[in-house]
């Protein structure tokens, strides 16, 4: 089997269209959730705490005295800690998110319960076949 005719096998795979697909669709539902964290939850906990930035947090590490992130990464090393709280905020409701898409998929996929067996055959259908096997055991 040459390689291009291995690689067309494993890529037609269904298996791989559907992590294709998997990726794509979480590409756009990880931007959904930073939206989310960015635009709604943020500025939420941002206001709890005071009118507090999370977004403009940090510590300089080389003495400089910017006011905003951006500035401050442009004069040096800094400390961005309220970017990792963003990031760790958007992780951990996409993990939530994602447990219960599975958990509601593992719900749906659970099979069904056996169905129950055939009723008994009739009394005529039982003599025929006791004669059939007695027929059977005399030749």
């Amino acid at each position: 089997m040459s390689m291009a005719s291995e690689f067309k096998e494993f890529a037609l795979k269904g298996n791989v269209m559907d992590l294709a697909v998997g990726v794509i669709i979480g590409g756009a539902f990880g931007k959904i959730v930073d939206s989310l964290i960015g635009d709604i939850v943020m500025p939420v906990v941002g206001k709890i705490f005071g009118g507090l930035d999370f977004a403009n947090s940090f510590i300089p590490l080389a003495g400089q005295t910017a006011t905003t992130l951006v500035e401050a990464k442009k004069a040096g090393a800094v400390l961005a800690y309220g970017n990792f709280i963003t990031i760790a905020l958007n992780f951990i409701i996409l993990a939530f998110i994602i447990f219960m898409m599975v958990k509601t998929m593992n719900r749906m996929k659970r099979e069904e319960p056996p169905a129950p067996p055939a009723p008994p055959a009739s009394p005529a259908e039982d003599v025929v076949l006791l004669r059939e096997i007695r027929d059977a055991l005399k030749r």
